[in-house]
């Protein structure tokens, strides 16, 4: 999430707190909510390629 966006951060601690399953909040510094700022996509991106990877390891 962007950390331009202090009401959606707040919104996403609170889903996040009831969660039962295994998450993690990752703040992109300085973007929105819609990451249109140069480099916050491609941040995002790789957080989500990140997650995948360590998650989804091609074993079925």
């Amino acid at each position: 999430m962007g950390g331009r966006d202090p009401i959606v951060v707040k919104l996403n601690e609170e889903v996040h707190r009831r969660l039962s399953a295994e998450s993690r909040i990752t703040v992109v510094p300085g973007a929105t909510h819609l990451f249109e700022e140069p480099g916050a996509l491609e941040a995002v991106a790789e957080h989500a390629r990140d997650w995948f990877s360590t998650h989804f390891t091609g074993s079925a």
